[in-house]
């Protein structure tokens, strides 16, 4: 191989000294003889690696298809790489209620839901020699989780960016006074079906709503009391109830909703249940009923007529919306005692 190397090297300088054509004659020589020459053998990254030390490294990986690592060394390794794990902190244990009271009150002798009764009308009446009693809608505003507040608060900005100060509070006592219009216009309704008489007149600001829960009504019946009072003789709160009736064969506390946007489940209703669930054992502690009330109706109605959305609430559920209202209610105790106390500080 060397040699015809040589031997093409002398032929090339041979040819350069003669005629123009030398140059390009080098030129290919020069190519051709430096292919023929060896390459250079490219030397490994890894040749200086000690691999006698790492040789038990190696066959272990190559010849085990199993990790050797093991959930504490994992553990072990992370926590060298990135510090000690912090582990979640223990689930707290469930809240139970100071002093809990039951939905029924089962000492009283009572009528049965089935037996008619004279509808009841108890107006709401102060007892200026005694503390205040609060009312339910108090304790459920004065007990609002932050999220609740959170969102009641930027639904108050939208409303006052988009109406102004003047224009809000107008919209307020319209929605007041719809509500009233509203109440009003059902217990003309079904005070009628008890007792027909000609039918009255509907204002139109709530024509809508008498529209969008007719389906509902036609399910209403045995009117025990509308818009009456009602006090927990042991929790010592008090509400109005709109309506006890008679619904697909279940006696139930009946709340009328108005809303602007569409509530297709209870859970959409937000505070609701507890409200009904509040009135059903107040109303079950009164001595001015002689019945116990079971379930509950929340009733959500439209202005445009859209069919409402019916909620009911079965016993089961009652339970469960009278337990957190009592949670809500000694949340409301508390913060009264507290505030008390800082007066008298």
């Amino acid at each position: 191989m060397r040699v015809r190397a040589l031997w093409l090297r002398a032929a090339c300088l041979g040819r350069a000294g003669s005629g123009s054509g030398s140059v390009w004659f080098w030129f290919r020589c020069g190519f051709s003889s430096s292919a023929l020459l060896p390459a250079r053998k490219k030397v490994s990254e890894y040749s200086a690696v000690d691999s006698e030390h790492y040789s038990a490294l190696v066959r272990n990986v190559v010849s085990s298809r199993t990790s050797a690592q093991t959930p504490e060394t994992i553990e072990e390794e992370d926590g060298w790489l990135f510090g000690t794990v912090v582990k979640s902190r223990p689930s707290q244990e469930p809240r139970t209620l100071k002093n809990p009271c039951s939905l029924i009150d089962s000492s009283r002798v009572l009528h049965s839901e089935h037996e008619e009764t004279e509808m009841t009308r108890i107006k709401l009446q102060r007892n200026t020699e005694q503390p205040s009693v609060p009312s339910v809608t108090r304790i459920l505003q004065n007990t609002m989780s932050p999220s609740q507040l959170f969102y009641l608060e930027r639904w108050k900005r939208r409303k006052i960016a988009e109406l102004g100060e003047e224009g809000f509070r107008e919209y307020s006592q319209n929605l007041f006074r719809q509500g009233k219009l509203f109440h009003a216009a059902i217990e003309s309704f079904l005070t009628q079906k008890s007792s027909p008489k000609e039918e009255a007149e509907t204002p139109d600001e709530v024509s809508g709503y008498l529209e969008s829960i007719g389906h509902v009504l036609e399910d209403v019946t045995g009117v025990r009391a509308i818009e009456s009072a009602v006090e927990h003789q042991t929790l010592r709160y008090l509400g109005i109830v709109d309506c006890v009736a008679m619904y697909k064969g279940s006696l139930c506390v009946i709340d009328w909703k108005t809303s602007e946007r569409p509530k297709p489940s209870l859970h959409n209703t937000y505070d609701n249940p507890l409200q009904v669930a509040a009135y059903i054992g107040a109303l079950n502690s009164d001595d001015n009923y002689n019945y116990q009330v079971e379930n509950g109706l929340i009733v959500v109605a439209y202005k445009d007529g859209s069919p409402a959305h019916s909620h009911y609430m079965s016993e089961k559920q009652v339970l469960q919306y009278w337990e957190k209202w009592q949670f809500r209610l000694e949340e409301y105790m508390e913060k009264v005692i507290q505030h008390k106390t800082a007066r008298t500080d």
